[in-house]
């Protein structure tokens, strides 16, 4: 489960590892924010994964030159995944509880900050530390950042196809935003990260997978404030690649329409196209209702749909009510659908269609 641990606290904006605060000076005003997020993934005639997840974010300055940042969610996973590709599926039902812990230092003109990290199922445990700073122009108008975080994984299927397994992770990012005039931002990013240990998912039939995985991604933001209509614009470009041979590219807008009475609503799509990991055993049709076997040369070999090569679309909407200065609201829904053949080139053949679909609930106040 600790691959649907990852997306789920990117889902509610938790703190990452080797994100870099920015160097605007510490926070005059605390905040504290509660968010709900329920998601859910299916197949045709089958539900899949569900998650629910509370989590509970506050931020308090000390000084002003320092600040800490507490954030706390616990996931309650229920429902079934399947053993190979989109068949064998089998029940399952986990908890996960995660917290970390930022202290940031704020400079004149710069930031350093500290966190830790720590997550608990019942079969996976991990714990993180990084350290991301910035640093920006006298006239604010560039500011540079970079981080380097680290975690420790251990790994206890209840499967018992492994005991004390272990994972470790190397992650490090280096950015640029630039304000480009009043109304123009770009911001640049580049990370890489070093997994080394078990990566097999001990939950899917004939997956092995090298013991070590490396990737790399860039991200290009740009977000446009129309002056006339109060409106923004954000666009987004992402590349994505690995040693195990995927690639991908995610292609985002946002448009933020401003409201009446404190409201504004969000409208977004995202476009996804992923490229297959080289050791992906493909459907074979003849070998249904038993699973695919991978070449006999084959030293590596995954059965995982995840893995595949597909194309991938997501469609949201969020509503935002600022009702005071000092209270904050809002609703995001959005859903997720995934096919071999929306993918740009060969897709992978023989999947059930899979899709998502989540809300998430927000509410936060400043002090």
């Amino acid at each position: 489960m600790a691959a649907t641990s990852r997306l789920l606290a990117a889902a509610l904006c938790l703190p990452g590892l080797a994100e870099p605060a920015l160097a605007d000076g510490a926070p005059d005003q605390g905040q504290i924010a509660l968010k709900y997020l329920d998601y859910l993934d299916y197949q045709p005639g089958r539900e899949r994964v569900r998650i629910r997840a509370p989590s509970l974010h506050v931020l308090a300055p000390l000084s002003s030159r320092w600040a800490l940042g507490a954030t706390a969610i616990h996931d309650a996973i229920s429902g079934a995944s399947p053993a190979f590709h989109t068949r064998a599926i089998s029940q399952l039902k986990d908890e996960r509880n995660a917290a970390d812990l930022t202290l940031t230092r704020y400079f004149d003109d710069a930031s350093l900050g500290l966190t830790a990290a720590y997550s608990n199922e019942t079969d996976y445990r991990s714990r993180g530390l990084a350290l991301s700073g910035s640093w920006s122009t006298e006239d604010r108008n560039r500011t540079w950042t970079a981080g380097l975080g680290a975690s420790r994984d251990r790994i206890n299927p209840v499967t018992g196809l492994v005991v004390d397994e272990k994972k470790q992770v190397l992650d490090w990012t280096l950015g640029v935003t630039q304000v480009l005039n009043p109304r123009q931002l770009l911001q640049l990013t580049l990370g890489h990260n070093r997994a080394r240990g078990y990566l097999n998912d001990p939950y899917k039939v004939s997956d092995e997978r090298p013991r070590s995985r490396h990737a790399t991604r860039l991200l290009l933001r740009f977000h446009q404030h129309l002056e006339e209509g109060g409106q923004t614009l954000r666009w987004s470009l992402r590349h994505y690649q690995d040693s195990y041979g995927v690639q991908a590219q995610t292609a985002g807008l946002e448009f933020v329409q401003p409201l009446p009475w404190g409201l504004s609503l969000t409208p977004s799509l995202r476009l996804h196209n992923q490229r297959k990991a080289r050791f992906y055993v493909e459907v074979d049709p003849e070998a249904a209702p038993f699973a695919t076997q991978p070449p006999e040369d084959w030293l590596q070999f995954s059965l995982d749909q995840r893995l595949s090569s597909f194309g991938a679309r997501t469609l949201g909407l969020k509503l935002a009510w600022q009702a005071t200065p000092d209270w904050t609201a809002d609703i995001k829904l959005e859903h997720y659908a995934q096919r071999g053949d929306w993918y740009l080139g060969s897709g992978s053949t023989g999947l059930a269609p899979f899709a998502a679909r989540s809300w998430q609930l927000g509410l936060s106040r400043s002090f």
